[in-house]
């Protein structure tokens, strides 16, 4: 039954026989396309500003503007500029035909109308525009990730030429007055965190990498496909009343029934490719946030989702140690005034001790890994209408007792030379003690978890203290 056939798509008959109208939309109808039907080229123009047609058969003779006429106004108007039209005539002059296909048009139909022919050309044109818009669509994400892609680049060689900069002016500095500790620890922050930068860019680059190789290797593909099709196109021109051995003999050359299925698929790979590249780069401006150098309302979990995407290539699993399990336990924190890249800078330390400590139990096959996977837990609650409390605990072994008391001194570090500078954590402490008037407490045993416990009197946004206090009766 005609309500049981899916939709193959739009199309708008334009013709004043009202023979010629009935003969194809029957036709059309029959085979599962939605028909909408004009008398002559005024009533098309004013009926597709609301009317959505993917395909337009339109009539050259016509009452009032001819087709041609018809036709350079489609082209001229935006909104229709793209719709594939296919004149219908009963001439056989070449000169129409010709002038049609110059105008803009995509093919011709003669009248009287071979059904079987007519189906066949508004089956391949559809097909075809449906493939270009999407041709178009992806070149347009192309182009934007090339540009962000360049901006990001940009960036970097910008933050590096930076860091030399402060690293030289550090060392001059340190000669000249190495009494002047406060200017010193100020230099330190700086330099850990554009350090802490430029060890991310061998992960970013290795992050892009993957995408990117997906889009160059299928690119030769789409455009050997897009070429099978337009000559499969040029070979049915050629033979329209009936389908000869060549082009059956084509056919199963170039294998159509596949090329139809594989190149939905490829394009499908360029886009998750695409889409990937933009995530890694958004993460990386939403981790760094450079440019807010003040006090700004920001959600934390953005923060802390910014820093584990950035992570996320340390915490897969390979043959040398397990996957780190990352279990999230989100409070309803709303948006939080707070210094947006310290803290994020906060996160990425925790975490890349937490990292560590389990790749190193992983490393020596603890038994602990044998009962329970390694795994990051992160939690997030509103202890009090101005105070945020974030957790980030691991089950890597623990810290000793007599190194609890040290591990915020400036320069202490149980890692090995080269691996660890011991900044990461008393930077920590500065960000949350003395920058936010927060607290940063390690809470740990032998053979256990590890918490660190971020406590910060954030204010919250004026319009969210209502459901603030009504997490906090809830909770209590």
């Amino acid at each position: 039954m005609l309500s049981e056939k899916k939709n193959k798509g739009a199309i708008l008959i334009v013709d004043d026989n009202p023979t010629n109208l009935e003969v194809l939309s029957d036709t059309l109808i029959a085979d599962g396309f939605q028909v909408a039907v004009a008398l002559d080229g005024e009533t098309a123009l004013e009926q597709l500003k609301y009317y959505r047609a993917d395909l337009i058969i339109l009539d050259i003779m016509m009452p009032g503007i001819n087709g041609f006429e018809t036709c350079k106004r489609l082209q001229a108007n935006p909104l229709t500029c793209d719709i594939p039209v296919i004149f219908a005539t009963a001439l056989s002059d070449v000169n129409y035909k010709v002038t049609g296909l110059s105008l803009g048009a995509v093919d011709y139909i003669t009248k009287p109308f071979q059904c079987e022919e007519v189906l066949a050309r508004i089956q391949i044109h559809l097909k075809l525009h449906k493939m270009d818009k999407v041709l178009k669509k992806q070149n347009l994400l192309l182009k934007q990730e090339i540009l962000q892609r360049q901006a990001a680049e940009k960036l970097l060689r910008k933050l590096n030429n930076e860091l030399e900069r402060r690293v030289h002016n550090r060392t001059v500095k340190l000669s000249e007055a190495l009494q002047k500790l406060e200017q010193t620890q100020v230099q330190l922050v700086h330099s850990e965190k554009m350090s802490s930068l430029g060890r991310l860019v061998a992960g970013i680059a290795h992050e892009i990498n993957n995408p990117m190789n997906f889009i160059y290797a299928n690119l030769s593909y789409t455009k050997e496909y897009s070429q099978n099709l337009l000559t499969l196109l040029e070979l049915c021109q050629k033979n329209l009343t009936s389908l000869p051995s060549e082009i059956q003999h084509y056919l199963k050359k170039i294998d159509f029934e596949y090329l139809q299925e594989d190149l939905p698929n490829i394009l499908t790979s360029m886009e998750v490719g695409a889409e990937r590249i933009s995530q890694i780069v958004l993460s990386l401006r939403n981790f760094s946030r450079l440019d807010e150098a003040d006090k700004k309302f920001v959600d934390i979990h953005e923060g802390i989702e910014s820093t584990l995407l950035i992570l996320q290539e340390r915490l897969k699993g390979r043959a040398d140690h397990q996957e780190i399990r990352v279990i999230r336990e989100y409070g309803e924190l709303l948006w939080i005034e707070c210094y947006a890249s310290h803290l994020n800078q906060v996160f990425m330390n925790l975490l890349v001790n937490a990292i560590d400590a389990l790749s190193e139990q992983n490393s020596q096959s603890f038994l602990i890994n044998k009962i329970e996977p390694a795994t990051i837990w992160i939690r997030t609650e509103i202890s009090h209408q101005d105070w945020v409390t974030i957790s980030i605990s691991d089950n890597g072994g623990g810290i000793p007792a007599d190194v609890q008391s040290k591990i915020f001194d400036p320069f202490f570090t149980t890692k090995p030379v080269g691996k660890g500078t011991g900044l990461g954590l008393a930077i920590s402490y500065q960000i949350i003690v003395e920058k936010h008037q927060g607290q940063l407490i390690c809470c740990s045993e032998t053979g256990k978890r590890t918490e660190f416990i971020i406590k910060l009197p954030c204010k919250i946004a004026s319009h969210q203290k209502s459901q603030v206090l009504e997490l906090l009766s809830a909770s209590n």
